[in-house]
């Protein structure tokens, strides 16, 4: 134990007080207006409804309170407790070059980390979402998706580390810079290549066949000067009775896709509106802005990094005593989160300001009346709450709260 071991167990201290005191407001706020629909929904949203989305959110919040703790035990586990260390110990016995050494510590601890969390995914997969209704999913489908997300690590992640590692072994004091570039590459060849090779090994995409909503969507793209490589729908019942919509990709490969579950829900108008709020983050560039912020944010902390790769207390004030590449990498990233929990709600405001300019956007392209049905049926058959705590929405929300973005969509209905 060092002067940074104590700083990061004040660090971690500090993250899971202010965490759980967030959930403790969040869940008596939930309930102290569970019996009353807000004002902006009464008559659109039973109080049935309301139930069920308060009783989700509070079965989903407390889950988290234990999961919180739970990741935060083997957090201390793997660091102060010495799993790393010994795991490091274990693969340097085996004499393997240095590349091959750090791989196999890395994958090991992956693979031991996700083995852990597995009682929680599938407790909220066959147990939360069965309970409300959600889950579509079945034990194959689920023991499938990991057995693809572990070929994908292998065939995909293996080379990417084992390239960071050796160079961060072979290039000097720079490395870090490198090491950025050739993630800011792989980062967009992926942003690119997701839609058309990742995807639809989880899920299938077939060509939208409704002729009239095609032709509807296709003139709003044409009014937005949008084009894209084709309207999709997706399996996504295949799993869960969520609906969403989103574009994915970028240059010559964009593409739209719509959840099965949504397309059943809404009505063509409501379908244009949720489509233009999309498009309005194309239009208002938010994903080049939000991929510019995660480079500079990346070659920062790589910066960073590259720094304490050379200190020996930073090894040391996290349990382990011999450096290297791959556990600098590791500690990294397992020690990176603690210190910045409290940037979270500027990254929150900011997704909350663009989706906010994405509905305005939405409003001058469509209809804003269309729009707020659409939310208010997203709303309900999501079951999302109504009446989030203000102060927990602000650290962890990405969207504005519901009522909020009501009231804005109305606003600029009203400006316009």
């Amino acid at each position: 134990m060092n002067t940074f071991s104590y700083l990061f167990l004040i660090a971690l201290g500090c993250s899971i007080g202010v965490r759980l005191w967030l959930a403790m407001r969040h869940i008596a706020h939930v309930k102290k207006h569970r019996d009353t629909v807000p004002d902006s929904f009464s008559g659109r949203i039973p109080l049935e409804d309301h139930h069920k989305a308060a009783d989700y959110t509070l079965t989903n919040t407390r889950i988290g309170m234990i999961a919180l703790l739970y990741d935060s035990l083997l957090l201390l586990g793997w660091t102060l407790g010495g799993g790393l260390a010994w795991l490091d110990s274990q693969w340097r016995a085996a004499g393997l070059q240095p590349v091959m050494t750090g791989l196999g510590v890395m994958f090991s601890a992956i693979i031991i980390m996700t083995l852990l969390e597995l009682p929680f995914s599938l407790y909220h997969t066959f147990v939360v979402e069965e309970r409300f209704g959600f889950n579509r999913s079945t034990l194959g489908v689920f023991v499938t998706d990991l057995l693809k997300n572990a070929v994908l690590l292998i065939v995909i992640g293996a080379p990417l580390i084992a390239l960071a590692l050796w160079i961060m072994e072979a290039s000097g004091g720079l490395w870090w810079l490198y090491v950025w570039l050739v993630w800011m590459t792989f980062t967009l060849v992926m942003f690119w290549a997701y839609p058309a090779v990742i995807a639809p090994l989880f899920n299938k995409f077939s060509p939208l066949d409704n002729d009239k909503l095609k032709e509807r969507i296709q003139g709003l793209m044409d009014k937005c000067g949008f084009r894209s490589k084709g309207i999709f729908v997706m399996d996504g019942s295949k799993r869960s009775g969520h609906g969403n919509a989103y574009f994915t990709g970028f240059g010559s490969n964009k593409r739209i896709v719509f959840f099965d579950t949504l397309l059943e829900s809404l009505e063509p108008p409501e379908i244009e509106a949720v489509l233009a709020h999309e498009l309005g983050h194309f239009k208002l560039k938010h994903i080049q802005k939000r991929l510019l912020t995660t480079f500079a944010l990346s070659l920062a902390a790589l910066a960073l990094l590259g720094w304490l790769a050379g200190e020996t207390w930073f090894y040391q004030g996290l349990g382990v005593s011999q450096s290297s590449p791959w556990m600098a990498l590791m500690l990294f990233m397992l020690a990176m989160p603690v210190f910045t929990f409290f940037l979270q709600p500027l990254m929150s405001l900011l997704s909350r300001k663009h989706e906010f300019e994405a509905d305005a956007y939405a409003v001058k392209q469509s209809s804003g009346a269309d729009l707020i049905h659409a939310l208010v049926k997203m709303y309900r058959e999501n079951a999302s709450t109504l009446t989030p705590d203000p102060l927990y929405s602000a650290f962890h929300d990405s969207h504005p709260p519901a009522p909020v973005r009501i009231s804005h969509i109305s606003a600029t209905m009203g400006a316009t």
